[in-house]
């Protein structure tokens, strides 16, 4: 039976997950050449450091170089399953995949097969709202994990020499060759393109704040692979399964969503045209070109996918299986440490943040792991663990997120440390810096205007000098202070009789007033208790 595009009742979206990590060991999965995911020997720190600099005759797959394990290696891929509520393997092995291409060297691929490291796990991802943000009041969806396994990563071809200048050939680069990487796989349970974005970040937190990766896509090391196909149900009830179609290396949230919804629109179109189901060998690798078709992006075809035996799985005869024991899981899991989603639980629980405030302080883990330093830093300097947390909040989503948006950097990047946080913090809640001058102290010491490094009291004392030398700190002048709310009071009657009968959102005009009256050397926080204590409504 012919059908039109008038016959598709219903189009339901399927996609599973392959998600590639290279882990941030000191040295590859299985030589001891440096290993470029490690933020130590980064290639992309500097320019001095050209192709084929981390390598070594296995990498290269010289004759009588060996495999050796890499334990670091192993023990992440542990961690990374526990935190995914895997079922760690008490036996694993390596097994050899064949196939050729000019970046690997060995025309094969150590991985694993048939007994990987993880496996049936599942994560919990947040729901999502209408328009794709997260909404972590919703009912989270339960994704199954179906394995996890170790494998090492292929080099890759350079079509341009280092620098950018063009050349009319292309290099082999193993710098990358042999780097551990963890290949995660779902279970093809993702119905909506948002909801798998929310999996890659919050998949991306976690790996990050296990420690097991850096996580800089545009480096590289987390690469995104989504499986799509889709359910058509026709008017006659017969339901059709399309091909599914794998888009590789996508290194960016938004080419992740951009894919999945270019092919959720286009796979009726296809098999309307080539009526082609899915079934054995009808698998394709395509790739995302986001200037493709005006701008709007497009998947392009790359090769027909090959079925798991056409790569000629066989265990690899250098490599002895891998017996994990209780003890070592246990040891492993011992390391892992609280994770973002209960850090957002917590810091909501124990300094009373509203929902965006918490979710913006676990987003990125350096930022998460900076507030928490600071925290600290201000309970040292004598303040409630519950008020460190609201008020480190409020100083880095407000003076720090506004400086960081301008600088386009993250905010522990901007030069100020969590110790000069807890000392603009303390001396903002003993009344001692009014609102502006607490955000302007803070941009003079992102600047490095005073000495950061010494305990969090030693710090205080340098923050307390400039910002004397600054004149900003409050002058404390009880008299002053007196007649400035009488005046203000008096210039506002009106206010003050709202006050007065129970209206206390009217206290910020005379306030205001108050303030202005003072030159802006009052605190207004101050200012507001006694004027409300004054008119007998404090």
């Amino acid at each position: 039976m012919s059908y039109t595009a008038a016959d598709i009742d219903r189009v339901k979206l399927i996609v599973g997950m392959e998600v590639h990590v290279e882990l941030a060991t000191r040295t590859k999965m299985f030589s001891r050449a440096a290993n470029p995911a490690c933020p130590e020997f980064d290639p992309h720190a500097g320019d001095s450091i050209g192709p084929n600099t981390f390598i070594d005759p296995t990498v290269l797959a010289l004759p009588g170089a060996l495999p050796v394990m890499n334990g670091a290696a192993v023990d992440m891929a542990i961690m990374v399953g526990l935190a995914l509520n895997c079922q760690i393997a008490p036996l694993t092995k390596w097994d050899r995949k064949s196939y050729f291409y000019p970046d690997l060297p060995k025309a094969y691929q150590i991985s694993q097969y048939d007994l990987p490291i993880c496996f049936d796990g599942s994560i919990d991802v947040p729901a999502v709202d209408e328009k794709g943000q997260v909404d972590l009041d919703g009912e989270p969806t339960r994704i199954g994990i179906l394995r996890a396994h170790l494998e090492e990563d292929a080099g890759k071809l350079l079509h341009e020499a280092p620098g950018g200048t063009p050349i009319d050939s292309s290099i082999a680069d193993y710098n990358r060759a042999g780097t551990p990487l963890l290949e995660i796989v779902t279970q093809p349970e993702f119905t909506s393109s948002s909801q798998v974005v929310a999996f890659c970040r919050q998949l991306r937190n976690i790996c990050r704040y296990l420690g097991v990766t850096e996580g800089i896509m545009q480096r590289g090391h987390m690469r995104f692979e989504p499986n799509i196909n889709v359910q058509l149900t026709m008017t006659d009830g017969r339901i059709v399964k399309t091909p599914i179609v794998e888009v590789k290396n996508l290194n960016s949230f938004k080419s992740v969503q951009s894919a999945i919804e270019y092919e959720f629109q286009e796979q009726p179109r296809r098999w309307l045209a080539d009526h082609r189901e899915m079934g054995r060998g009808t698998k394709q690798t395509r790739g995302w070109d986001d200037r493709a078709e005006g701008g709007r992006g497009a998947t392009v075809l790359q090769r027909e996918k090959e079925d798991a035996h056409d790569y000629r799985y066989f265990p690899d005869p250098d490599l002895v299986p891998v017996v994990i024991e209780e003890q070592w899981k246990e040891r492993v899991r011992a390391g892992i440490p609280e994770l973002p989603l209960a850090r957002y639980a917590r810091f909501m629980e124990e300094f009373g943040l509203g929902k965006k405030e918490a979710a913006a302080l676990i987003e990125e883990r350096d930022v998460c792991l900076f507030y928490e330093k600071a925290i600290e830093a201000m309970e040292t300097l004598g303040l409630s663990h519950a008020r460190a947390g609201k008020l480190g909040a409020n100083l880095l989503l407000q003076s720090g997120a506004k400086r960081a948006n301008e600088r386009h950097v993250e905010i522990h990047q901007l030069g100020i440390t969590p110790e000069q946080v807890a000392s603009i913090g303390k001396l903002r809640e003993d009344g001692r810096l009014n609102n502006q001058n607490t955000d302007e102290l803070f941009g003079l010491l992102s600047s490095g205007e005073a000495t950061a490094a010494g305990s969090a009291l030693q710090v205080l004392t340098e923050v307390e000098k400039l910002a004397q030398a600054r004149n900003m700190l409050v002058v404390k002048d009880d008299a002053a202070t007196a007649r400035w709310i009488d005046q203000a009071i008096a210039e506002n009657a009106q206010a003050a009789a709202d006050v007065r009968a129970g209206k206390v959102a009217a206290v910020g005009r005379i306030v205001g007033a108050a303030v202005k009256l003072s030159g802006g050397s009052a605190d207004a926080k101050s200012l507001r208790e006694a004027i409300l204590a004054r008119l007998g409504a404090g």
